[in-house]
């Protein structure tokens, strides 16, 4: 997997980010600020633009940009934690130009620690992390049973969106959304969502 490769995954990122934009926000309406939806597509249009005028030379690199850019662009919440996963994951890859699956797992678990870090959050607090531990455990174990890199991926985007369908029934422990109580239950996650909607592009690029 090369710098082309992960290039194209952040455009069809942003491209599944801009079509389910109002899917999105319905979601943080519901429990919190009705801006996810908005916030990301704004962050991952600013990431397009930014790639276009510098092309990174190297899939770490690449990742450790669209990290930064959305840091600077993104508003709430999301914008520190999803760029702290990008360019946790840019800076273990480190300067190599071809990634494994292998690796790919490892900046995708360095990601998921800086998330958690970051937002003091675990699987079960109803956050992006519940979509993303799974993912990073499926593509470990793909890794393990030496799939391919698309089947390996997909089944890491599979478990985001089980992880991301798994916060319906939670009540949220983390986040504006925990003020809600027992509110909070009932309703889906929109950082998980945008989470298996992040893996899902992935796996549409990779399976290409």
């Amino acid at each position: 997997m090369d710098t082309a490769l992960f290039a194209a995954w952040i455009e069809e990122t942003a491209r599944t980010v801009a079509a389910e934009r109002e899917r999105l926000t319905g979601l943080d309406a519901a429990i919190g600020d009705a801006d996810h939806g908005a916030n990301l597509d704004r962050g991952f249009t600013a990431v397009t633009t930014a790639l276009a005028d510098r092309a990174p030379g190297t899939p770490g690199s690449l990742l450790v940009l669209v990290g930064n850019t959305l840091i600077r662009k993104v508003g709430g919440a999301s914008g520190p934690l999803y760029g702290t996963a990008f360019r946790e994951a840019g800076k273990t890859l480190g300067d190599t130009p071809e990634v494994s699956v292998a690796q790919l797992h490892a900046a995708l678990e360095a990601g998921l620690a800086g998330v958690r870090k970051l937002g003091s959050a675990a699987e079960g607090d109803k956050t992006m992390v519940d979509a993303l531990a799974p993912a990073v455990r499926a593509l470990e174990a793909a890794v393990q049973d030496g799939k391919a890199p698309a089947e390996a991926i997909g089944a890491a985007a599979a478990a985001a969106r089980t992880g991301a369908e798994a916060t319906i029934p939670m009540q949220a422990r983390k986040g504006r959304a925990s003020y809600l109580g027992p509110r909070s239950v009932g309703h889906e996650d929109p950082g998980a969502a945008s989470t298996a909607l992040v893996l899902s592009a992935l796996h549409t690029v990779a399976a290409r």
